[in-house]
């Protein structure tokens, strides 16, 4: 005959049986915790992060971009800066031989280009790498355009020979690659600040409309990055530089010229400044002391003398 379980067997098994589901739970619980946390760990991270992850240790650093500054920065610079005492020369003199400046301004680039090709940039810096060949390319059509130009340059004013030159198809792209490779190097610099400050950006992707509101809590890096993205989307030659055009928006910011104008976004200001010749050689070294005494450059010539 069976036997009949007891009133305390049966809640010794229905509490054995309770006890063994509430493990296999916490079991099963603590395999999802473990593996979430465990995912964390190896997550990808976000594209900032992974910014910096991918970046080597050993790029963007202060010999970096010292040394890019003297051997390929400065030779492209001291030829611009030929080419606007050139034109300086011409409107000052109409009868100046237009032909001669230009093939002297065609072996001066082939010099620097030669000058600058020596260097070895590293590869664990892209952006010098790529400034360092955009500067090169720009040299070369600049050498190549006013050589065959200096032919016909003598005849006319020396206005229309400037314009003519300006509109030539190789000589705008060298100017296109100037511009690009400078804002290549100002952006390498941010690069330089994220390492030495971890709060700064490494990046900064222009916004369609960035108010001067914000403009004005940016730090300098990022200002000098933006302002070289500005003259790099104009396409066309500057005796400036964009710390230059960073100093003269703060300016016009700071003194409420921008309000009493009713420019509100830097894109507006910067119009107005280019469009008027607001904007000198030198203007951040004449407000450096009053706006940037503590900001984070590289010791770079051009942030505390002139070039």
């Amino acid at each position: 005959m069976e036997k009949r379980l007891s009133r305390t067997d049966l809640l010794f098994a229905l509490g054995f049986l309770f006890l063994l589901i509430v493990a296999i739970a916490a079991f099963f619980s603590g395999v999802k915790v473990g593996t979430q946390r465990t995912e964390a760990l190896y997550a990808k991270p976000s594209p900032t992060m992974e910014a910096r992850t991918v970046t080597s240790p050993n790029a963007y650093t202060q010999q970096d971009l010292v040394s890019f500054y003297h051997n390929v920065f400065l030779p492209h610079r001291e030829w611009m800066a030929e080419w606007s005492a050139a034109r300086t020369r011409w409107l000052s003199d109409d009868t100046a031989d237009r032909s001669a400046s230009l093939k002297e301004l065609a072996k001066l680039a082939a010099a620097k280009y030669e000058e600058s090709k020596v260097t070895a940039v590293s590869s664990v810096s892209p952006l010098l790498m790529n400034a360092q060949n955009n500067y090169l390319k720009s040299l070369k059509l600049f050498e190549n355009s006013l050589g065959e130009m200096a032919a016909k340059v003598n005849d006319g004013s020396s206005a229309s020979a400037i314009a003519a030159v300006s509109k030539n198809a190789y000589f705008s792209e060298g100017i296109r690659l100037t511009l690009l490779a400078q804002s290549q190097y100002y952006n390498a610099m941010l690069k330089w600040g994220a390492t030495v400050n971890l709060s700064l950006p490494d990046n900064y992707e222009l916004p369609n409309v960035l108010p001067n509101s914000e403009w004005s809590k940016l730090p300098l890096l990022v200002k000098n990055a933006i302002a070289a993205q500005y003259m790099f989307k104009n396409r066309s030659d500057y005796d400036y530089l964009p710390q230059d055009l960073t100093a003269r928006i703060d300016q016009f910011i700071n003194s409420g010229q921008a309000d009493k104008m009713k420019q509100k976004t830097v894109r507006s200001t910067v119009d107005m400044l280019m469009g008027t010749g607001a904007i000198r050689s030198g203007d951040y070294l004449s407000l450096r002391s009053r706006y940037y005494a503590k900001e984070l450059l590289p010791m770079l010539p051009f942030f505390s003398s002139d070039t």
